[in-house]
């Protein structure tokens, strides 16, 4: 049975741990700091291991920041050891090659002999289930504010060795308006969007963009790593199926979307290995995946985790959709992304990428200048859809050479 401690008697439980620990805690916006920050405090020297680490992190000497998917708070940071993994095989690493030391969860308030892991699922109960069977610490943040989601994110106590009690703020986003690409891109998407298909998005200007723009589109289903605010606003707007709940496998979004998935039935959690895997993912009729990119090159090849060459995101779940998708009756998967960077000054559709590739072979690339189909295409057509469809005009001309003289003799 779980024993409960007060925040100050962690130190004890650190001190425990063997030399230079691996502590895997919640990532996204459930990240427990006060835990973190006990865990500084009484470890001189550990690895940190989480997803998307968006609240600021200790950042000192002894400290290794380890992840398979870099958020702000890990971003170019010297101590970051980054571990390129399909999200979907994350769980496997947890028992062979990344095995815990101790598991830091953040959760609800228990009810009827358990807790909920609330927003942030994702890869925890497989991290917890590699921490009892090697007989690690698991240790259970018991927030009030934490939201409790069921499914998978049910967790019997018996489950965790200590609960110790924090009032951490959960970090909540507010979607501003999608700029005119996003706008542009969301309604080109939605067109292939039908009453009944089940629907996979990211967070951002596009996600939200294709979901305001599906007007009258009823019955749909989420099946999606992650949810926000745009599938709030689909409930409102009563486009949600009443038969088959919002599956997902963490949460970030407003505080209004906090309180809807609360004690919601009409949610359901799912655990990483299910939620990411393409042969669960394939049963959903007419899935449409929909992914977001920093380049594309005329191969078809999408760069959504590097920037400059340095790592910027990781490969998170992109691949394990695409795949899913395509295999669903009716399926489909949208690389989504504007055709020009402002800032760089240059285009988003390149010749070849200079960094490793995250994805490939989506069924099209979908810019504001329209749809380029490449799923079944020759090598030379996926590039000329490419350039007479996705890529900004002022790149067309360029391209067009750098494919002249990439495919000389290809059909």
């Amino acid at each position: 049975m779980a024993t409960n401690l007060d925040l100050d008697d962690l130190s004890a439980v650190f001190a425990r741990l063997p030399r230079n620990p691996r502590v895997v805690v919640s990532g996204n916006a459930a990240t427990p700091r006060s835990v973190i920050d006990v865990l500084d405090q009484s470890v001189d020297e550990f690895t940190l291991h989480l997803l998307n680490a968006i609240r600021e992190l200790p950042d000192r000497d002894g400290i290794t920041l380890e992840t398979a998917f870099v958020g702000p708070a890990m971003r170019g940071k010297a101590n970051l050891r980054y571990i390129p993994c399909r999200l979907s095989l994350l769980p496997l690493l947890y028992k062979r090659n990344l095995p815990p030391d101790a598991v830091v969860v953040h959760t609800s308030v228990p009810h009827d002999g358990a807790v909920s892991l609330g927003i942030e699922v994702n890869v925890l109960p497989a991290a917890i289930e590699a921490a009892k069977a090697r007989g690690a610490v698991v240790i259970a943040a018991v927030n009030p504010a934490m939201p409790a989601t069921s499914g998978d994110a049910v967790m019997c106590l018996d489950n965790f060795d200590f609960l110790v009690e924090v009032n951490d703020s959960l970090l909540s986003f507010t979607s501003g308006t999608p700029d005119q690409a996003s706008r542009m891109i969301g309604e080109r998407i939605s067109e292939h969007i039908q009453t009944g298909s089940t629907l996979q998005l990211g967070i951002g200007g596009v996600p939200d963009a294709v979901l305001g723009a599906l007007g009258s589109s009823r019955d749909l289903k989420i099946w999606s790593e992650t949810i926000s605010d745009g599938v709030l606003t689909l409930d409102q707007r009563g486009a949600l199926s009443d038969e088959v709940p919002v599956r997902t496998s963490f949460i970030m979004g407003s505080d209004r979307l906090y309180e809807w998935v609360d004690a919601n039935p009409r949610v359901s959690m799912i655990r990483t290995e299910v939620c990411n895997d393409p042969a669960q993912i394939s049963q959903n009729p007419s899935m449409v995946s929909i992914n977001g990119a920093i380049e594309i090159d005329l191969h078809g090849q999408a760069n959504a985790s590097r920037v400059r060459g340095q790592v910027y995101s990781g490969f998170g779940g992109s691949t394990d959709f695409i795949v899913g998708a395509i295999h669903s009756p009716g399926g489909q998967s949208f690389m989504a992304l504007p055709s020009w960077h402002p800032k760089a000054d240059t285009s988003t559709i390149v010749a070849a990428l200079t960094c490793p590739a995250t994805s490939f072979q989506q069924t099209a690339v979908v810019t504001e200048n329209g749809v380029a189909w490449l799923f079944g295409a020759s090598e030379t057509e996926q590039a000329a859809h490419l350039i007479d469809h996705a890529a900004h005009p002022r790149a067309r001309a360029q391209l067009r050479e750098a494919a002249a003289q990439m495919f000389a003799g290809a059909r």
